[in-house]
């Protein structure tokens, strides 16, 4: 008989390659950071977009919680960096939920991300 994983293929992948956990490094011509927390639970994002030239040259994030929100983290990185400044301001949730198969009790820990990418997209100026 299989083992049922709790976690899907996507999450997984993400905890075996991290590839955007972490502070940035580099120069660039702004570092734009938020950091959302949810205190019930101890839920933490912090999030960088890196900005050179009106690309998203290097996205990069730190989170403390459960296993699909440091996967969302992760996912969330991978699509937006090198691209446009303006995908800042466009995050599907339910995409998100569905692609990492996130339980309904979960669902709430990544609005927590969705709040990060809004207030980078307020500091870059436009409002949230």
């Amino acid at each position: 008989m299989a083992a049922i994983q709790p976690y899907n293929a996507t999450v997984r992948e993400c905890f075996e390659n991290p590839d955007h956990a972490g502070d940035p490094q580099g120069d660039y011509d702004r570092v734009l950071k938020s950091t959302v927390m949810e205190s019930e639970q101890g839920a933490r994002i912090e999030l960088w977009a890196c900005v050179a030239d009106g690309i998203i040259a290097k996205m990069r994030y730190r989170t403390w919680g459960c296993p699909h929100l440091i996967a969302a983290a992760e996912v969330l990185c991978r699509r937006l960096e090198n691209g446009p400044v303006s995908g800042l301001s466009a995050l599907d949730v339910s995409a998100l939920i569905e692609q990492l198969s996130v339980p309904v009790e979960k669902t709430g820990k990544l609005l927590l991300l969705e709040d990060a990418l809004k207030a980078i997209w307020a500091q870059h100026g436009y409002a949230a």
